[in-house]
């Protein structure tokens, strides 16, 4: 038996059952708030709206508030921990780049990282996440309309299993096959045996990102976001740690076997959460033990697993061609993709913690909801990363120098870095729009081929103009090469929307997305010039960040973007709800 969500709502549960939308309402708050200031709040949040019921029965007690304010909040507490774990990650790359440099031994073990780096997409991010989110919001809908038995705790036993041996199959296999690996992923690599011993030490996390992965889908769906959100705080804890303190007598090893230890914190960190939410019992609670256990949708499995592998797959294309150039270009691949991709990152945020929202409307049938969410979400998440890559295309020497030029990594290596970064920022906006585009598609909990369609499209163009441009422009043609096949995937993507996925108006968002490109544009050249006014590196990023902020928001008010007026209310909101909780 599969899990799909129907069309419309269910009309077979009890005629006490709550709406959905004043179950919408139902209150609580953000993971870790204070459940008597989380009411309070919530009731004042219904009074703003014009009194409605407050929710109630077991639909109230299920989820958090999926209000304006609750959803700003909850960005805001996935903003705070998820900057705190990118903050990590550029202290873990910095570590690297002084501890190891940009050199052979760097690059063996970023060869080895790309079995996190995709797990990482397939089981946190991105594949599994698009399963497992609308099962589990089927899962709680059916539960709140008054299913029998236990839905959630059914699709537990139905799926955890069943995905916990394919983890460990496939970390074995990983680990057997290392030799093998490395030298498809990087046949003129000059040390291969480093990369295959810090291969088999970084294929564990197969297992732990898997099952961190599946934690954060269920806590999701449930609306707690702290604890997923702070995975990446645990797992570069690990990280870092590993490299100083092993890094004097492994070397480079350490790195590999800090990603170990930090796969088993990104579970342990979600484990008391998720467990008080399964304690939570159904409607049914007596008649839970009768409820069958159901697996996921085979067709849905298999296709957000497939987009996702495309998708990663433009990391093995870039090292595949970077192994024959000179020794350090994976290196500046590397360094310059973590840093540029950080403004991509707290776009997606934002996704991240609708998309359990825009899931729930559609297993409710709430078509309108959904789309009204998604082509905000699509201005909103446009205006960050377009800020940031303003940012990054205006003062990327600056960055390199003050992020990583020390120890082993000298000013050459911050020069080719800073000249990569600026090419793959130009894909920012694409990336971005493909991370928000792909979760509409699978938000139904239904298996769809065409994002894969899409996904592979952009992977060919990807290849071939990388093939052809390695030769001529080295990392700079991979990168150019990046950024083009991924901005194809968006705009096919954005073509598609419809029936296939959730109905947005494609001209209306286009429209909409050229308000904050231009602002983008001259935020651009004016932090440029800004930034270039000063020989000390830390005061030319000071003043081309605060000129391309200053000129991107007033510029982008005037033309009248929607995302920045969403982002400065859901600020404003946010912060009269964590000093409403505080008083």
């Amino acid at each position: 038996m599969t899990v799909t969500p129907p069309r419309t709502p269910r009309t077979d549960g009890p005629p006490s059952v709550p709406s959905a939308r004043s179950a919408a309402r139902s209150g609580e708050t953000a993971d870790g708030a204070d459940e008597a200031a989380a009411a309070t709040a919530a009731a004042a949040a219904d009074e703003k709206a014009g009194g409605g019921q407050a929710g109630g029965g077991q639909a109230g007690r299920e989820l958090p508030t999926a209000s304006h304010g609750f959803l700003a909040k909850a960005t805001l507490v996935t903003a705070v921990l998820s900057v705190a774990g990118a903050l990590l990650g550029l202290v873990r790359d910095q570590a690297l780049a002084r501890l190891f440099g940009a050199g052979s031994d760097t690059d063996a073990f970023l060869v080895a990282w790309t079995v996190p780096e995709f797990a990482a997409t397939l089981l946190i991010e991105d594949g599994l996440a698009f399963a497992l989110i609308p099962a589990f919001s089927m899962a709680l809908a059916r539960r709140s309309q008054g299913a029998p038995g236990d839905p959630v705790r059914a699709l537990v036993a139905g799926t955890l299993p069943r995905l916990s041996l394919a983890f460990v199959a496939i970390g074995a296999l990983f680990i057997g096959l290392a030799p093998q690996l490395v030298e498809v992923l990087a046949p003129g690599l000059p040390d291969p045996a480093l990369a295959v011993d810090c291969t088999r030490l970084t294929a564990t996390c197969v297992v732990s990102f898997g099952l961190a992965g599946y934690c954060s889908a269920a806590l999701r769906a449930h609306r707690r976001y702290g604890a997923p959100a702070a995975i990446y705080v645990a797992y570069n804890v690990g990280i870092i740690t590993g490299m100083f303190v092993l890094g004097g007598r492994w070397g480079v090893r350490s790195a590999a076997a800090g990603v170990a230890v930090g796969g088993l914190l990104m579970v342990l960190v979600q484990l008391p959460s998720l467990l008080g939410q399964l304690r939570k019992r159904g409607v049914a609670e007596e008649a839970s033990a009768q409820e069958e256990a159901r697996p996921l949708d085979t067709l849905l499995l298999t296709t957000v697993l497939l987009f996702a592998l495309c998708r990663q797959s433009q990391v093995l294309i870039e090292r595949f061609l970077a192994s024959r150039l000179p020794a350090g270009a994976i290196s500046h691949l590397n360094y310059a993709q973590k840093v540029a991709q950080m403004p991509m990152i707290l776009s997606v945020m934002v996704c991240t913690v609708t998309f359990p929202v825009v899931a729930r409307a559609l297993a409710e049938g709430d078509t309108e909801r959904a789309r009204t969410r998604v082509e905000r979400d699509l201005a909103l998440a446009a205006c960050v990363v377009l800020l940031g890559t303003a940012a990054v295309l205006a003062c990327s020497p600056q960055i390199i120098e003050v992020l990583f030029q020390r120890g082993a990594f000298t000013a050459k290596d911050t020069a080719a870095t800073a000249g990569v970064m600026r090419v793959y920022a130009l894909g920012l906006l694409g990336q971005t729009l493909v991370g928000v585009l792909v979760r509409s598609y699978f938000s139904a909990g239904r298996g769809s081929w065409y994002p894969v369609a899409a996904m592979a499209s952009g992977i060919v163009v990807t290849s071939w103009i990388g093939a052809l441009s390695v030769g001529s422009w080295g990392v700079y043609g991979i990168a150019a090469a990046n950024a083009i096949g991924i901005t194809l995937t968006a705009l096919v993507l954005l073509a598609g929307m419809g029936p296939r996925s959730v109905p947005v108006e494609v001209r209306g968002v286009l429209r909409e997305l050229s308000r904050p490109v231009r602002a983008a544009l001259v935020a651009t050249l004016a932090g440029s010039f800004a930034a270039g006014r000063f020989t000390d590196p830390l005061s030319g990023l000071a003043a081309g960040g605060l000129t391309v902020t200053v000129v991107f928001l007033l510029l982008g008010r005037a033309l009248g973007s929607q995302g920045i007026a969403s982002a400065l209310r859901s600020v404003r909101s946010a912060t009269r709800r964590f000093s409403h909780v505080r008083s």
